[in-house]
């Protein structure tokens, strides 16, 4: 039997770079996987992918942001799955100022998407773990079930962030909350702070070149210049940028059964460098 047999999980950002990898990584094991991207083409082809697999999958398409979002995401998981027993809160994006020409618009899509869309998404979620657990003590069984919240090394502040850093870090407050509040309903809550990792918003860029991705209709650049990559892969221990398959491994084990004692903390995974 699969470690996550039977298991529920919600994951944010999933069609695309890490969010993609735990979705994937979190079927391996046996879970059933609500994908969610912001556009569908992605968030349907991880299901197929997870599908093709031998497992089983759903998308449910649209902005963490949307006011409708949170209730419609746990409403799938219901609806096809009967349950939810693992959220992942990994959408996110970057969007980068000094604060004197920070915008308002660049504070709260930032905020917005990394702090806001996952309260909404624990806070709807509460009603339906709760009414598992109680059923399941009732029954006299001891059930675990997971949150992984998606910080970064930035929640320790880094210049041109304010608004991401600021996000990243009150996840971090959020997290260690949600592990004290939910404890009682046998959910460990933790979260994983990433350092820097190589995926489509960090890819290396040559000279003055520059590359822009469209999120919710902003045209948002993306990508590091190679100089800075290299100069950071220097301090990094291991010598170079993780993989995103390394960092939703990082994700992926807070949610199996050897970790059912685990909550409350933040891991790092930064291949040494970075820690909290």
């Amino acid at each position: 039997m699969k470690k996550l047999e039977g298991k529920v999980a919600l994951v944010t950002g999933s069609g695309r770079g890490i969010g993609r990898s735990v979705a994937l990584q979190l079927a391996g094991y046996g879970a059933k996987v609500v994908v969610n991207d912001l556009d569908a083409s992605p968030a349907e082809d991880v299901v197929a992918e997870i599908r093709a697999a031998g497992g089983d999958a759903v998308a449910c398409v649209g902005s963490v942001t949307a006011a409708d979002f949170a209730d419609r995401f746990v409403k799938t998981a219901v609806d096809s799955f009967g349950g939810i027993d693992i959220i992942i809160n990994n959408a996110g994006y970057t969007w980068d100022n000094v604060i004197q020409k920070m915008t308002d618009e660049q504070w709260y899509a930032i905020i917005d998407c990394h702090l806001t869309a996952p309260f909404r998404i624990l806070r709807a979620a509460q009603s339906v773990i709760s009414a598992q657990a109680k059923k399941e003590a009732a029954e006299g069984r001891e059930v675990f079930r997971k949150v992984v919240n998606i910080s970064s090394i930035a929640a320790g502040g880094n210049a041109g962030q304010a608004n991401y850093s600021a996000g990243k870090a009150g996840i971090l407050g959020m997290t260690k909350t949600l592990a004290k509040e939910w404890g009682r309903m046998k959910v460990c809550v933790n979260a994983v702070a990433f350092g820097l990792i190589d995926t489509r918003l960090t890819q290396a860029l040559a000279g003055d070149e520059s590359k822009t991705v469209t999120i919710e209709g902003r045209e948002i650049k993306v990508g590091v210049q190679k100089a800075m990559i290299d100069g950071a892969s220097q301090v990094i221990p291991l010598g170079r940028p993780g993989t995103p398959d390394e960092a939703a491994g990082s994700v992926v084990m807070l949610c199996l059964p050897e970790a059912n004692y685990v909550s409350g903390q933040t891991l790092v995974c930064g291949g040494g460098h970075g820690a909290l």
